[in-house]
């Protein structure tokens, strides 16, 4: 089997260590390096036996794939540097704002990037899911709850706002036109179009997502929980593998999917 080399950036933080653990346990990855920009651990050899470096244009990347799960400024300056020197980037990190995401679109004309809001496979199915519920009840109310940890930063997360757009593209509205992420006060009923959003950052919850659709006298409830990272990482690692030799573009787990039922 060939390898795929990986190098991780955010190497000394939760993803990072576990998507480390994860590829040195399976024969198809080779771990070339890890990044952080902890000045603890950069310039060391991690106690998994990883060099760290400082940043990513200390290597030379050739014929490796670039995982980042860091921070959304961290994020533009290494995609830059993944496209400066022709390296795949698999994006995990959650938050990046228009400009961030710009930069990312940016990239994917010169490298193959994988990005996605949810690495989970699982995540990515129930998405699936929700389209072709949504397409199929397109008269019914529809709602979105999350919950994750209360160090997460960004709300709604990636993920909630990703299915609320699904819902959007499947029954014709714009994600800017309905979404409401919380409500407070008093004023007017909501209307039929409106998709609630509504965040709940608490304890160590990793991440729960729940989408409600209502019609008259009845309710259908889907709803993804994920108990640990690993779905996270090892989806990230099935993306590095995915992307490694593509040409040039932006790919997600839509993609991956496709690919994967085909062999099937």
């Amino acid at each position: 089997m060939e390898k795929t080399g990986i190098v991780v950036c955010g190497a000394g933080g939760r993803m990072g260590r576990l998507i480390i653990q994860l590829a040195m346990e399976n024969p198809g990855f080779v771990v070339t390096a890890g990044v952080e920009t902890d000045s603890r651990l950069a310039g060391e050899v991690s106690s998994m036996g990883i060099r760290v470096v400082a940043s990513l244009s200390d290597l030379s990347l050739c014929g490796n794939v670039v995982i980042d799960f860091t921070k959304p400024e961290a994020t533009s300056e290494i995609i830059g540097i993944c496209a400066e020197k022709r390296a795949g980037a698999v994006v995990g990190t959650t938050g990046l704002n228009k400009a961030q995401k710009d930069k990312v679109a940016e990239a994917s004309e010169v490298i193959p990037v994988f990005f996605a809001p949810n690495m989970s496979l699982g995540v990515n199915l129930f998405m699936e899911v929700i389209r072709v519920a949504s397409s199929l009840m397109k008269e019914y109310e529809a709602e979105i709850s999350e919950i994750h940890h209360h160090f997460k930063k960004d709300a709604p997360s990636g993920t909630a706002r990703k299915i609320a757009e699904i819902i959007c593209e499947t029954t014709g509205r714009r994600y800017e036109d309905v979404a409401k992420c919380g409500r407070e006060g008093t004023g007017d009923a909501r209307s039929r179009d409106e998709i609630g959003i509504h965040s709940l950052r608490i304890g160590d919850i990793v991440g729960e997502h729940s989408v409600y659709f209502g019609g008259r006298g009845e309710i259908m409830e889907f709803t993804h929980r994920c108990y640990n990272r690993e779905s996270f990482a090892s989806g990230a690692l099935k993306a590095a593998r995915f992307i490694s030799g593509k040409k040039a573009g932006m790919y997600n787990m839509q993609d991956l999917i496709k690919e994967e039922t085909k062999v099937c």
